[in-house]
C-alpha cells in the first residue's frame, strides 16, 4: 500500500497534467462545432474501417450480396412504375392519378444503395454507420429507408462512410400523420422501446383506430409524404387535453437492418436556398 501511494506521489504531476489534459479535450470538442466536426470525421473514418471488417466476418456474404441486389432491383422498379404513372397521367390528361398515389413523391427522388456496417439500438441516442460517403455523392441531410419504412438521417460524412441519426434517437423528431388526413404532429422516440415511438401534438379532432398506417407528412426537405412508418397501437392525452399522443409500433425492424436506401432529393438545394431567403426579410 505505500509503494502505491509513494508512487501516485512520484508521479502526481502526470496524473495530473492527464487530467487536464482530457478536460481540455472534453472542453475542446463538446463546445466547438468546427473542432466538433473534424473530430467526428476523423473518427468515422477510422471506425468505418473497423465495423466494416468486423461486419464481414460476422455477415453472410451471400445472403448480403443477393439481398443488396434486390434491394436495387425494388428501388429501380418503383422508380420505373412511377414513371409510368406520371407518363399515363399525362396522356389520360388525369392529373389525380398522380396526385392520389402514395409514392408519386417519389418521382423527384435518386437513391442509392447502402449496407449498414455498424447499427446500434439499446443506447440513449442511436446511430447507423453506412458504408457510403462524400466520394459516393453521399452529404449530410439526406433521408435514409429500408424496405418496411424511414430508418434515419444521414448526419456526418467522410469520403467513404457516412453515420446516420437512428429514428431510435430522441434528436430526430420527424412530422407525420395519420393516412388519410392532412392534420400532422411529431413523431420522436422516448428512449424505452426500439419498436414503439410517440407520435406528439396530434389535434384530438382527428379521427384514427387501433391499426390505422402513420406516414410521413412531407413537410420536410428529407422525405417525401406517403412513406411508411408504422401503424397506431394505442394513444393517451397530452398535459394540453387539446392533443393526443399517439404510440406507433413502427414498420421498420431495427434490430435486422442490412441493406437500406439513401434519398437524394434533387430539389433540396433549390428549396433550401428559397426557404433561406424568405427567412432574411424577417
Amino acid at each position: 500500500m505505500r509503494k502505491l501511494i509513494s508512487f501516485l506521489i512520484n508521479h502526481s504531476p502526470i496524473f495530473v497534467y492527464a487530467f487536464y489534459l482530457v478536460i481540455c479535450f472534453v472542453l475542446l470538442f463538446k463546445f466547438n462545432p468546427y473542432q466538433q466536426s473534424v473530430f467526428f470525421s476523423s473518427a468515422n473514418e477510422m471506425a468505418g474501417r473497423f465495423y466494416i471488417m468486423t461486419s464481414g466476418i460476422t455477415g453472410y456474404f451471400g445472403l448480403q450480396e443477393i439481398n443488396r441486389d434486390l434491394q436495387k432491383q425494388n428501388g429501380n422498379l418503383e422508380m420505373e412504375l412511377i414513371r409510368l404513372r406520371d407518363e399515363v397521367s399525362r396522356l389520360s390528361g388525369d392529373s389525380l392519378l398522380v396526385r392520389t398515389s402514395a409514392d408519386s413523391s417519389l418521382s423527384r427522388y435518386d437513391f442509392q444503395i447502402a449496407q449498414v456496417i455498424n447499427n446500434s439500438v439499446f443506447k440513449t441516442h442511436n446511430y447507423i454507420t453506412l458504408n457510403k460517403g462524400r466520394k459516393d455523392g453521399i452529404h449530410s441531410e439526406m433521408g435514409v429507408i429500408d424496405q418496411n419504412g424511414i430508418v434515419g438521417i444521414v448526419n456526418v460524412v467522410s469520403d467513404h462512410y457516412a453515420v446516420a441519426i437512428s429514428l431510435l434517437n430522441p434528436k430526430l423528431r420527424l412530422s407525420c400523420k395519420v393516412k388519410g388526413s392532412n392534420y400532422f404532429g411529431s413523431l420522436v422516440w422516448d428512449g424505452k422501446d426500439p419498436r414503439f415511438a410517440v407520435l406528439e401534438e396530434l389535434p384530438r379532432h382527428v379521427k384514427f383506430v387501433r391499426g390505422d398506417t402513420i406516414v410521413t407528412s412531407g413537410y420536410s426537405s428529407v422525405f417525401p409524404e406517403g412513406l411508411m412508418v408504422g401503424t397506431v397501437d394505442g394513444f393517451s392525452k397530452q398535459r394540453n387535453d387539446n392533443f393526443y399522443a399517439l404510440t406507433v409500433k413502427l414498420s421498420t425492424d431495427f434490430f435486422r437492418l442490412n441493406d437500406v436506401r439513401i434519398l437524394d432529393d434533387k430539389g433540396q438545394k433549390e428549396r433550401r436556398i428559397l426557404e433561406m431567403e424568405a427567412k432574411k426579410d424577417e
